[in-house]
């Protein structure tokens, strides 16, 4: 039987897991979180999205994506594409990476968009990586945080329930970490 085809329409918004085939490692090293990051902006070049949030943990990841005039299959299936190409020649494999296809959840409203950015960047405090999600270099919340630079994170909509006010917003993830 046919899978459904996901919903998508010019600005949907989408909560993305992806997770190592028999919960294997997909990010061995750094190395392969940066790869992971450049292939994550050549597709966002190719066909441009906004990123809203993501965290790269080992056998897993997250991404909050709103799309623009690309389906999220499509933006989905170049970006792990790409990656298990690379993955599987740096350690000499072949097959899948991921394990099925990816999973999305569709955001609806702006409630569940904010307490979506807030579960990506308490992952790795969830699995007691860290204590502090600022601790963690492999997410975005040092971008929302105003310790780091990267363009490729869209943290307008985010901030923007907290009048842009970013100690405003680590408040309200760090209360509960």
């Amino acid at each position: 039987m046919p899978r459904k085809p996901r919903i998508w329409f010019p600005g949907a918004i989408y909560h993305i897991i992806c997770r190592g085939n028999r919960r294997q490692d997909i990010f061995k090293d750094d190395k392969d979180r940066r790869v992971y990051l450049s292939i994550l902006k050549e597709c966002c070049e190719k066909y441009p999205f906004l990123l809203y949030a993501y965290c790269l943990m080992t056998n897993h990841l997250h991404l909050q994506v709103e799309t623009l005039d690309e389906e999220i299959a499509k933006i989905m299936k170049l970006i792990n594409m790409q990656y298990t190409m690379y993955f599987n020649k740096r350690y000499n494999l072949v097959g899948h990476l991921f394990q099925g296809r990816y999973h999305s959840e569709l955001i609806l409203t702006d409630a569940h968009n904010l307490l979506t950015s807030k579960y990506i960047h308490l992952n790795p405090v969830r699995a007691e990586i860290v204590d502090n999600p600022l601790d963690y270099p492999w997410s975005s919340y040092p971008v929302y945080a105003g310790k780091k630079n990267n363009p490729m994170v869209s943290t307008d909509k985010i901030l923007g329930y907290f009048q842009k006010d970013s100690q405003l917003y680590r408040k309200y993830v760090e209360a509960e970490a």
